[in-house]
């Protein structure tokens, strides 16, 4: 399966990719930045500035969700848009937003449902356009 990897459109795996950043930034910052902070006990001080890792760290995150997803969406032949929307939700639902409520759910989260109801819309969101983008420019 990894020989897919050549095979694969790469500008879109970009443009998918860019979508994760652009909403990434536009959500958790403009949308739920105070409810963000709320759900990891930290609505009460003030946060250091963020560093490189806060931009470079979820990019890598995202490139290697899109190139998973669009290897995915290549080796299960999955070719037309309500496919595409099937599969992101699958994939968003049963393992991104699984896994967040599941890293989640230990004492360093303080209000782990709040926290994994502020990122499930995210990762839902995100997977579904990125499959929608990889299904369209194959």
């Amino acid at each position: 399966m990894l020989t897919a990897l050549s095979d694969l459109n790469w500008l879109a795996v970009i443009a998918a990719t860019i979508v994760f950043a652009v909403l990434g930034g536009v959500y958790f910052t403009a949308v739920v930045g105070k409810a963000y902070k709320v759900a990891l006990g930290n609505e009460n001080r003030e946060l250091p500035k963020p560093g490189t890792i806060f931009i470079v760290g979820p990019l890598i995150a995202s490139v290697l969700v899109v190139i998973t997803t669009a290897i995915l969406l290549r080796g299960l032949e999955i070719n037309t848009v309500g496919e595409g929307i099937v599969f992101g939700l699958v994939v968003s639902i049963g393992y991104l937003v699984a896994q967040t409520l599941n890293i989640a759910i230990n004492p360093n989260f303080p209000r782990p449902l709040l926290y994994t109801l502020i990122n499930a819309p995210y990762f839902v969101v995100c997977t579904v356009l990125a499959s929608i983008i990889l299904t369209l420019w194959q």
